[in-house]
């Protein structure tokens, strides 16, 4: 791994031979608003400084191929593939080996998946979520020994949404209700995408759930790495779009090695 990439690794009972790992802002070559590690070519920073970005997250992990995505807040869940194409989807899978789906987030949240045989990846923000994304990438499964985690996104209490998007969780399943809870600003609510996103994974028949442990809007870099470029690394571990508006984004990548 490059000296400077930080990476979050999950902790849970997935077979050893899934691997699995969420960037951070932190080891790239991005200049501000960008700075460092960011993943996103469709974010305004400069094209040759995300090809060196994602071309050093793939090297220090040692893996060949990986299947990007253009992102469009749907539930359209595909098959990676090595020939470089990046398709339009939320959500891809495969049953290959060192191969990575990969989806990018800067405050949506990332879920990933695994029976062992194939992986998968997601987007969801609050749209796809409500749509259906997760349920969209477990029919790609058999259902049967599945295990899922979910990564670094906004957390239950910066989430601010209107009613209107609490009313289309809540229509979908009532449960939902328990997920939202008043803002100090009339007319919003708190939203725990982790939480609605457990929700609908218990509904799907999935309890073996984990993550959920980060809020990238609010975490903070560790005191013992915040000095390695005190003029350009900020406070702030993660990408988040409701912070900055203008900014990069992370990597949630799951593949599958040789046994």
């Amino acid at each position: 791994m490059h000296p400077l990439m930080q990476l979050i690794r999950p902790v849970w009972a997935a077979p050893e031979q899934i691997q699995v790992v969420s960037t951070t802002r932190i080891g790239g070559v991005s200049q501000a608003p960008y700075y460092s590690l960011n993943m996103g070519d469709h974010v305004g920073d400069r094209p040759a400084a995300v090809a060196k970005n994602r071309a050093r997250l793939l090297s220090s992990l040692a893996l060949p191929d990986a299947q990007w995505l253009t992102q469009v807040h749907g539930t359209a869940c595909v098959e990676a593939q090595r020939d470089g194409v990046i398709r339009e989807a939320d959500a891809c899978w495969t049953s290959e080996t060192d191969l990575a789906c990969v989806i990018m987030t800067a405050d949506c949240l990332p879920a990933v998946f695994t029976d062992g045989e194939r992986v998968a990846a997601a987007h969801a923000g609050w749209r796809g979520l409500v749509d259906g994304v997760l349920e969209a990438t477990l029919a790609q499964f058999a259902g049967a020994d599945m295990h899922v985690w979910l990564g670094p996104a906004i957390g239950p209490s910066v989430f601010e949404v209107g009613e209107e998007v609490r009313q289309q969780f809540c229509d979908h399943l009532a449960q939902s209700d328990d997920f939202f809870l008043p803002s100090v600003n009339q007319g919003k609510w708190l939203a725990d995408l982790y939480g609605l996103a457990r929700l609908r994974l218990s509904v799907a028949g999935i309890d073996r759930v984990s993550g959920g442990d980060y809020c990238t809007y609010s975490d903070k870099i560790r005191s013992d790495t915040a000095g390695l470029n005190k003029n350009h690394l900020d406070s702030a571990r993660f990408f988040s779009y409701r912070r900055e508006q203008q900014t990069g984004r992370m990597a949630t990548l799951i593949w599958k090695t040789a046994r």
